[in-house]
């Protein structure tokens, strides 16, 4: 059975965010449209969606390894400060996005806290996550089919 592992980032992670987004249980605070995601950025996300892109983007990081505290979420999402005419250097991305973040998948069951510290997904959410992956592949081996079927047909003629 294929898990998070055996497929691409950016496709598991487009695939749980809109289930997150279609389910509607994950709590989003009112300040997503406003709020910058660092210190080093200008301007918040383009992207209405992005709350839920970054949540799935957490869980499936989370999901790869055992505990994650908010420290290491804030080194992984940041970016690159620019400082003018000095040298670039790394800027984290804010501890408080991540941590509601987390706190938002806690309700829904996929985080739980580490008696090390952290986070580590839950068994409900190792569950779902596995079988998002499953969909995923399934969905992908479909196409790789209609366009091997479409292939087929154009050399016939």
């Amino acid at each position: 059975m294929p898990g998070v592992r055996d497929i691409s980032a950016e496709a598991f992670i487009a695939a749980y965010s809109s289930h997150l987004k279609r389910s509607g249980k994950l709590e989003v605070p009112t300040w997503v449209d406003i709020v910058k995601t660092g210190a080093y950025k200008e301007l918040a996300p383009y992207d209405p969606d992005w709350y839920y892109v970054r949540a799935a983007a957490v869980a499936r990081h989370i999901y790869l390894r055992k505990d994650v505290g908010i420290g290491a979420l804030k080194k992984l999402h940041g970016g690159r400060n620019r400082r003018g005419n000095r040298p670039s250097h790394h800027g984290d991305a804010s501890a408080s996005v991540q941590r509601k973040i987390c706190q938002s998948l806690e309700k829904i069951g996929v985080l739980e806290l580490s008696a090390n510290g952290g986070r580590r997904i839950s068994q409900d959410g190792q569950r779902d996550l596995d079988r998002i992956a499953t969909a995923v592949v399934e969905t992908e081996r479909e196409e790789e089919d209609e366009e091997e079927d479409e292939e087929a047909e154009e050399e016939e003629e």
